[in-house]
């Protein structure tokens, strides 16, 4: 991920002073209309976006209303919900926050207390379904750390504004552990793992189905075998191998027709 030095400076910069700001407001225990001026701040001066034209407070949506509206180019691409500063974030503020994008039709929400930061996914299928892409501390965050300052990046005018989001978020699905889990337990890799096998001991003499047994029963967690998500994963996976072996029966085709000499 490839952040411009003078967004990385303003990152930096902005992340001490807000540091203290944040500490200051933890300790006065501050409510909520006071945290969302932090926040709103911390969208402007930090996140880099206009304080006047490109963040909405109260945004109206269907007769309630959102703290704060984040625009680009007069559009809202992400809504946040914020709550005061000592209040734990729980369950019911996560579905508010989603509610709210939902019915705008946002594929972003974040909830936030300024100090505890969460990114939600949401997937317009039925039902709705809403997927944290990751969450943090203002706190704990380091600019000497690369990941930290990705974090606030992603959700800044110049991240968002160029789909920073949306590309961290296919990295994150593709290589997530249901996938990983439908890999693991697929033909090609048990068949690997039955030759690899082989390799340590000629004499071994061990089917398929006994390798997917143990890498089901004791290596991949019972939770992830039994989740949607795996199940998905796994009905990927063979849409991509028959659309590869539909190409691959193409290709052999088209070079027997190559191979026919030409009728004199």
């Amino acid at each position: 991920m490839s952040i411009p030095k003078r967004v990385e400076s303003r990152l930096c910069e902005g992340l001490k002073r807000f540091q203290t700001i944040v500490q200051g407001a933890v300790a006065r225990d501050v409510n909520e209309t006071d945290t969302v001026t932090i926040v709103k701040d911390f969208c402007s001066e930090i996140l880099g976006y206009d304080k006047y034209t490109e963040l909405t407070s109260e945004y109206s949506i269907r007769g309630t209303y959102c703290d704060l509206a984040i625009k680009i180019e007069n559009k809202v691409v992400s809504l946040i919900e914020i709550k005061a500063v000592g209040i734990e974030l729980k369950e019911n503020h996560i579905k508010q926050a989603v509610d709210y994008a939902t019915n705008l039709g946002s594929e972003w929400a974040i909830l936030t207390n300024s100090n505890n930061w969460k990114i939600f996914k949401i997937h317009f299928k039925q039902p709705i379904e809403a997927e944290m892409l990751y969450e943090f501390n203002i706190l704990d965050l380091d600019c000497k750390k690369e990941d930290h300052l990705e974090k606030m990046f992603m959700l800044s005018k110049e991240g968002l504004g160029r789909g920073v989001l949306d590309s961290f978020f296919t990295q994150k699905r593709a290589t997530n552990k249901y996938i990983l889990g439908a890999i693991l337990s697929s033909d090609i890799i048990l068949k690997l793992v039955r030759k690899e096998l082989k390799k340590l001991n000629d004499d071994i003499k061990v089917d398929l189905e006994t390798i997917e047994t143990i890498i089901k029963q004791e290596v991949i967690k019972r939770e992830i075998l039994e989740s949607s998500e795996f199940q998905d994963a796994q009905k990927k996976i063979s849409r991509k191998k028959r659309l590869q072996n539909r190409t691959n029966d193409k290709l052999d085709e088209t070079k027997k027709e190559n191979l026919v000499p030409p009728q004199q």
